[in-house]
């Protein structure tokens, strides 16, 4: 660890998330961005020089061994997460992933054991947790606003293009829109009701050997349910919507909020509350989080049992769609 009072980063690759992950870096007030990596020495001084990153490694090993490195974000294709993450906890390096932790439950389970055995810190990059709109809305659950909630509706789809090429329709990278999608709502669903599914339901369509779209329903064991749509194959649309026996939660841009991030809560019958949250970087304020915890000797949150959670669920979902039958989630 340094004897500064921020984190220095280093980044395994030079994925296109960085895009947006880089910027939140330079908002961030606990994270400082050292080191980039990539197995093209080329593209990694490129990328150092394009964001001014004092730090280039021709590959991802001479970036583990820096010892100016604290901590790595792994913005890898999916089936390379455990990999990576198991060789930067070797090195002794904190490690916050780009979600989803891992393709299945099972390897994710396994991971963060292995990661706590390293006294290493874990976490998956899912960024709508750390943003205040996201607890300003647990608050309003959790006191009864909404009475008990009963349902929880989301989406999460885009228009890909289906170029074979791209690494989100292949198979053996753990492509698919449940993975790369479909993981937000079932998240949400998961974190809106606070209790976790017993069994769910797909139906899907395929092609180029994954899921181009998914609709699901996953279960609770009281009978409430929270249903779901994902795919590369239809316009833009990111929402969650939380209804309760004595009010609904409407939330617009759910997983990537605009600047004034908002939401609107409307009692049966009421006139509807817009709640506007101005101003946050959620991309920062993730890095600010697993930095203050990792500084602090605190534990992380989400704890990355989170993603293994959620992992269970999309497995079961996965699985259901290829059975064509509503299956049982295993290992709750």
């Amino acid at each position: 660890m340094t004897g500064t009072n921020k984190l220095r980063w280093g980044i395994l690759g030079v994925a296109k998330i960085n895009e947006r992950l880089i910027p939140g870096f330079r908002n961030s007030t606990l994270a400082e961005l050292y080191a980039i990596a990539s197995r093209d020495a080329e593209r990694a001084r490129e990328a150092a020089t394009r964001w001014a990153i004092p730090t280039a490694h021709g590959s991802y090993e001479a970036l583990l061994a820096d010892p100016n490195v604290d901590a790595v974000y792994v913005p890898l294709p999916n089936h390379l997460h455990a990999e990576w993450t198991r060789k930067a906890a070797d090195a002794g390096k904190h490690v916050l992933t780009e979600k989803p932790l891992t393709p299945d439950a099972t390897t994710a389970h396994a991971l963060v054991a292995y990661c706590r055995n390293k006294g290493v810190k874990l976490m998956d990059g899912f960024m709508w947790p750390h943003h205040p709109r996201t607890a300003l809305i647990r608050q309003r659950i959790d006191r009864g606003d909404l009475g008990r909630v009963t349902g929880v509706r989301g989406a999460f789809t885009f228009m890909l293009g289906l170029d074979p090429a791209n690494v989100r329709l292949k198979p053996e990278a753990g492509g698919g829109s449940l993975l790369d999608v479909g993981c937000y709502p079932v998240y949400g669903i998961r974190w809106a009701f606070g209790e976790e599914p017993v069994r769910a339901y797909a139906a899907a369509r395929k092609g180029h050997g994954v899921y181009l779209e998914m609709s699901g329903l996953v279960c609770l064991s009281d009978g409430r349910a929270g249903s779901f749509d994902c795919g590369f194959t239809t316009p833009y649309r990111q929402w969650l919507e939380i209804t309760g026996t004595e009010g609904v939660i409407r939330v617009p841009k759910m997983w990537i909020p605009e600047p004034e991030a908002s939401f609107t809560f409307e009692r049966d019958r009421g006139e509807p509350e817009v709640v506007t949250v101005p101003g946050h970087d959620q991309i920062a304020l993730m890095l600010d989080d697993f930095s203050r915890a990792v500084l602090g000797g605190e534990a992380v949150r989400p704890d990355p049992e989170e993603a293994v959670r959620t992992l269970r669920v999309l497995d079961t979902l996965a699985r259901s769609a290829q059975e064509g039958r509503a299956v049982e989630v295993a290992g709750r």
